[in-house]
């Protein structure tokens, strides 16, 4: 909680135990069938470009995506974590599988739409067993004095960050990229497959 107060952004290394791990990662392997290509923009401004962003997706919804109660439960508890420390008020979150496949990135942006400003946490958790330099897909955060720094998109790794504060990239993956991405958000979701 200080890092991302003073920081704008945490890194937090093997934030899933093994068996969830298996589990969301299992679960984001049968579903790569329904991923559809992402697009740029909210609601009816959302556009697919290609070469701002390169990526497929599929939005989770608690009902239908039941079989993942333990990670519903650890959004649960992340949310409640950043409402007693922070005092946030988040009152949602919306997240989607992510697949980067290989030649797909997204350009430099924030995550946050012109009008729509209610995420607030960005948080990514990276689902990719023997990532090894050269395997592209880093994740470029810049920083407030115009430099920025790479993040490796490590199994088990998580990174959180202010959604309107911090501009961020996906580099170019050469193979397959794979994360379970998100927000924290501060009034209830829209229908997550509706955006970007």
């Amino acid at each position: 909680m200080d890092d991302i107060s003073n920081k704008d952004y945490v890194i937090i290394d093997h934030f899933l135990q093994d068996e969830l791990y298996a589990e969301i990662k299992c679960f984001f392997l049968g579903k790569l069938p329904n991923f559809k290509e992402a697009g740029i923009g909210a609601h009816s401004d959302n556009q697919i470009d290609t070469r701002i962003r390169g990526d497929f997706t599929y939005w989770l919804d608690r009902e239908r995506d039941a079989q993942l109660q333990t990670y519903w439960n650890l959004l649960d508890e992340t949310m409640h974590i950043f409402n007693r420390y922070c005092y946030l008020s988040l009152s949602g979150y919306e997240f989607h599988l992510a697949h980067y496949p290989s030649g797909g990135h997204y350009d430099k942006h924030l995550d946050q739409f012109e009008n729509r400003n209610n995420r607030m946490i960005s948080m990514i958790i990276y689902l990719n067993d023997d990532w090894k330099p050269g395997d592209g897909g880093e994740l470029e955060i810049f920083e407030k004095d115009g430099t920025s720094f790479l993040v490796e998109p490590l199994a088990a790794r998580c990174v959180l960050f202010k959604s309107a504060e911090v501009p961020h990239a996906v580099l170019q993956a050469h193979k397959n990229r794979f994360s379970l991405t998100g927000w924290l958000l501060y009034q209830p979701r829209s229908v997550g497959k509706l955006l970007g």
